[in-house]
């Protein structure tokens, strides 16, 4: 397997092992459109690749991933059937995560919000520093949470607390939320790279067939409530971009203040 075509990803393989980097330290590792088509083929690529056995998902820089690039959500009210190819990368996003036998763990270094959030929660084990906080704000940009957010966030700390966050888009402290269950471990930023490459480390010591069938066994609800929820929310997302509300908080955060909106 070569990786040769990607260039928003920083990939490196080093002793059966696929770091993948969202790698735009410059812009909070926000997803622009680029970087969301290599999200989209990324893990069935490093699902199928011989030389790995565990996957570990991280940012560049301070943050995880800031969610979705401003510029490109433009792009998408001003061209709405562009939306239909971002709904369907978002979908393979989701489910090559959740079809990978191989176990993806998530070194969230800083913020993650949005598609960062869904991305880093629909890993299998999530490590966080202490200073990052973890949050899906699309309904903070007049969008709906449909990039996965309605599907794992529920899953992880129940209905009421995923529908306060998800409503909100508050964003919360690794300690809670590791606190709540929403993630594993938050450690400080000192540990992290080292309490990630432990966890590894015993993985790769593992049987490593027990570990990846035991992964695919536990996905399997995980899996049908995705596939039950995914073209819906993905729908409505589809809808919420068309909105006034959407259109004045992409001019908010341009023009650096509080969105008003009227709900239309």
């Amino acid at each position: 397997m070569t990786y040769e075509s990607y260039r928003e990803l920083g990939l490196e393989i080093r002793d059966r092992v696929l770091t993948i980097t969202l790698n735009r330290p410059d812009k909070a590792n926000a997803v622009n459109e680029p970087m969301h088509e290599e999200l989209a083929r990324i893990f069935q690529d490093a699902a199928l690749d011989d030389d790995v056995d565990v996957i570990v998902l991280t940012g560049a820089g301070r943050a995880f991933s800031a969610g979705g690039d401003v510029d490109w959500f433009q792009k998408m009210i001003d061209q709405p059937s562009a939306f239909e190819k971002t709904a369907a990368e978002g979908r393979r996003i989701v489910f090559s995560m959740l079809d990978c036998e191989k176990p993806i763990v998530a070194k969230v270094n800083g913020h993650a919000a949005g598609l960062g959030a869904t991305m880093a929660l629909f890993c299998d084990v999530i490590f966080a520093s202490d200073k990052a906080k973890i949050g899906d704000p699309h309904v903070s940009v007049g969008f709906v949470a449909g990039d996965g957010g309605a599907v794992i966030w529920p899953q992880l700390i129940g209905y009421a607390r995923a529908k306060e966050y998800l409503m909100t888009g508050e964003l919360i402290p690794a300690t809670y939320a590791a606190q709540i269950g929403l993630i594993n471990y938050a450690v400080s930023n000192e540990e992290l790279d080292v309490r990630v490459d432990e966890f590894v480390a015993r993985l790769q010591a593992g049987a490593r067939k027990a570990i990846r069938w035991t992964k695919v066994s536990v996905n399997i609800g995980l899996k049908q409530l995705a596939h039950s929820m995914m073209d819906a929310s993905l729908s409505l997302e589809a809808q919420s971009n068309m909105t006034d509300d959407h259109q004045e908080a992409v001019n908010a955060f341009r023009e650096k203040r509080t969105p008003v909106f009227t709900g239309r």
